[in-house]
């Protein structure tokens, strides 16, 4: 990757090969980094696509939204990148996305370089001088360099060891301890490599990675063996993740948190259940659990939630989330029924997911679906034609595999038709007429050239982008239970303002979202969450139906239990509507777009302690079982093969250190700004979309949602029960 340059002199140098990308770094780094903070705001690229109002306020000249929080938040507008209360543009252009997502990249990159540099000037401020550096051998005399060899050359100056004096000799007794220190922590690095990529004990042993060891290292270099890796390193790993996971639950005093049951079953004799715990400060796997013996009767699956929520703590429990893999029959009604303060709430992914299905079996969805993965078979299934394809999409991917079968599906329909103009001209190209592939890819040709088609194929993208747009809100662990409600309601008016001129279509796809969000995935939990929400609370264009107001009051009924909880509630109440107190102030009214409902709160909620109370908790939960990857091979191995009690206990115990590695070791993974929450980084080359066979396959979707042994994707399952009236209106926009 290529490195651009800070605020150096360069003579003005641009290299002549840059990418679009590369180029708005290069002006970034050189244009507005020199200037002060104001100054930079007034020349900033994006004040071309938005119109300065009274203020901190801009318009968006693409879809004329106002936006509050001037040129930052429009950048996040444009670039469609997602961001706590900035909706999308749904009319800017490909290019300005591209644009505006390099801008933003660039200045991320140079917060970062600077921090460095920052660091490194601080080291050197305390270290012994640096050697003379000797000069370089390829660069000629007049000769300028590019901005990515400068910036290159900078970041291996403040980076690269410092070159000093030789250090006083230290005692044999420091020596080993600081061997001993460095031993240390590279074997953590190893063991913890091993647990998070589940891999084989024996491997440590193998003698290919033993020389693997000895060509990083150096002749003897070694790693921990297999039995260190079991009996060390496993204990110790788990201990540490248990430590912290009490710092976390030190939290739940003040946030709550959600307990989330993720089943698998084969619809037959077996069942196993995941339990993690969420909260604001993070998600953690507890354990799994056999229901097998138990889902059989209600009293046997209570009786597992009801241990789970003694372990976690009743006065912390807000909600369950559970998905609909197993038939829990009325657990949810004795549940609230014996704890007054905790809900039942549905996974809003699962019931998303659910909608996309629906959407696809549609007839006319269905035929473009099929017809457009005649197209990637051809292509996938050929080398040479995938190697020139890639070629042409300059190494994008043509399938983009998603967290479930349908958000493939979407995605993957997007992507074609982004890419379809790319298609057709690699298709008509000399080199690919007079290649041996030209006469077997007509029919792939024929549909790239049905404009009827690829009309329907947008109407379609269209359609399912604001559902997806959803599915990424709500996935990852993040805090959205206040959105879901404002979130579905823009997807019922996008569907009705796309086919204002079809009431057909309008209505078959209506039908599908409004069911399934009144029979499926309502909950009173998410009208408080709205109701106390600010960003929705204080938005004028907004009313709040009777029906909303009912569930909040019912709500806060449940949390607020004594009476002294309940003192002057009704005064805090018109405080916080009226945006009286600590709610009116200038900081508050700021905040209330691009802060967390929770954190909002408990900032600024101080007016009104015990609506405070109960709004963060309220406010702080998720509202989707989707937090991370599972791996339900692993949790089988365990459960369903013969074995010794011993070993089973030593794989529940590497279970629940992979899971608790890999969700504490996302934040330290720094993805790409622009990396889609529900898109896989590599293609499941077992899907539909790639596979050589019109028979069934297996899939991978085991991982993303539990399935039955018999291949059925989550969306198939059926659901019950009506939480919320068929009559009433979703919000009031």
């Amino acid at each position: 990757m290529a490195y651009f340059p800070g605020p150096r002199r360069l003579a003005g140098y641009m290299d002549p090969i840059m990418t679009q990308q590369q180029v708005a770094k290069f002006h970034y780094w050189h244009g507005e980094l020199r200037s002060s903070f104001i100054f930079l705001r007034e020349r900033d690229a994006c004040w071309e696509y938005c119109d300065k109002l009274d203020g901190n306020k801009v318009r968006c000249r693409f879809c004329h939204k106002v936006l509050n929080g001037g040129i930052s938040r429009l950048k996040f507008h444009l670039s469609q990148i997602p961001s706590k209360g900035v909706n999308p543009c749904t009319k800017v252009k490909e290019d300005v996305i591209d644009k505006v997502k390099a801008i933003i990249s660039a200045k991320e990159e140079y917060k970062e370089f600077q921090l460095l540099k920052r660091q490194r000037v601080a080291e050197m401020s305390v270290a012994p001088k640096r050697a003379p550096e000797a000069p370089s051998l390829s660069t000629s005399p007049g000769r300028v360099s590019s901005p990515a060899v400068t910036l290159a050359a900078e970041q291996s100056r403040l980076l690269a060891p410092e070159v000093s004096a030789p250090a006083p000799k230290l005692s044999g007794a420091a020596n080993k301890s600081r061997a001993a220190a460095s031993e240390l922590d590279a074997e953590r690095c190893i063991a913890e490599f091993f647990f998070e990529n589940k891999l084989d004990y024996s491997i440590a042993d193998s003698v290919s990675y033993q020389q693997m060891l000895e060509a990083l290292g150096g002749p003897g270099c070694r790693g921990p063996p297999a039995d260190v890796l079991r009996d060390k390193w496993l204990q110790r790993l788990k201990s540490e993740i248990m430590q912290k996971t009490k710092e976390i639950e030190k939290d739940w005093v003040t946030t709550g948190c959600t307990i989330l049951a993720d089943s698998w079953t084969d619809n037959k004799l077996k069942a196993l259940i995941n339990f993690s715990v969420a909260s604001p400060m993070g998600t953690f796997f507890l354990k799994t659990v056999d229901a097998s013996s138990h889902f059989k009767t209600h009293r046997g699956l209570y009786d597992l939630f009801d241990e789970v929520i003694q372990e976690v703590g009743p006065e912390n429990v807000v909600q369950i989330i559970a998905d609909r893999n197993i038939n829990y029959g009325s657990i949810d009604k004795l549940i609230m029924q014996n704890y007054n303060t905790i809900f039942w709430s549905p996974c809003a992914s699962f019931c998303i997911n659910s909608m996309l299905d629906d959407f696809s079996k549609i007839d006319w969805v269905n035929q473009c679906i099929c017809q457009a993965q005649t197209i990637t078979r051809f292509i996938y299934n050929n080398k040479w034609v995938l190697d020139f394809m890639r070629k042409y999409l300059a190494g994008q991917e043509l399938v983009c595999s998603g967290i479930t079968k349908s958000v493939s599906d979407f995605l993957t329909l997007k992507s074609l038709l982004k890419h379809r103009s790319k298609l057709k001209q690699m298709f008509h190209s000399t080199e690919y007429s007079s290649s041996s592939y030209a006469s077997r890819s007509i029919p792939c040709v024929e549909i790239l050239n049905d404009d009827e088609l690829w009309r329907a194929v947008e109407e379609i993208v269209a359609v399912s982008e604001p559902l997806l747009r959803v599915m990424r809100d709500v996935s990852g662990g993040k805090p959205a239970i206040g959105y879901i409600y404002e979130s579905m309601t823009k997807v019922t008016d996008s569907i009705r303002t796309y086919y204002i001129m079809d009431e057909g279509k309008c209505k078959s796809f209506l039908d599908i979202v409004e069911q399934k969000w009144q029979t499926e995935l309502h909950s009173p939990l998410h009208s408080a969450a709205a109701f106390l929400s600010p960003s929705i609370q204080y938005n004028p264009e907004i009313k709040f139906f009777s029906t909303i107001k009912e569930e909040f009051y019912l709500v806060l009924d449940k949390v607020l239990t004594t009476p002294d909880l309940r003192h002057d509630i009704t005064a805090q109440l018109h405080a916080f509507r009226k945006a009286q107190g600590m709610f009116g102030s200038n900081i508050a009214k700021e905040a209330r777009n691009n802060t967390s409902p929770g954190m909002w709160w408990e900032q600024y909620g101080d007016s009104a302690p015990s609506l405070q109370r109960a709004a963060v908790r309220i406010t702080s939960q998720v509202c989707s079982t989707l937090t991370f990857q599972r791996d339900w091979g692993l949790i089988l191995q365990n459960h369903y093969e013969k074995r010794n009690k011993l070993d089973k206990e030593a794989l529940a115990d590497q279970a629940y250190v992979h899971y608790n590695l890999t969700l504490h070791s996302e934040p330290k993974t720094k993805k790409k700004l622009d990396a889609d929450p529900i898109a896989l980084d590599t293609i499941d080359m077992t899907s539909a979309w790639v596979e050589d066979s019109d028979g069934p396959i297996l899939t991978q979707w085991l991982d993303r949602f539990p399935s039955a042994l018999d291949g059925g994707d989550l969306n198939t399952r059926q659901f019950g029960g009506s939480i919320f009236g068929t009559n009433d209106n979703l919000f009031g926009l």
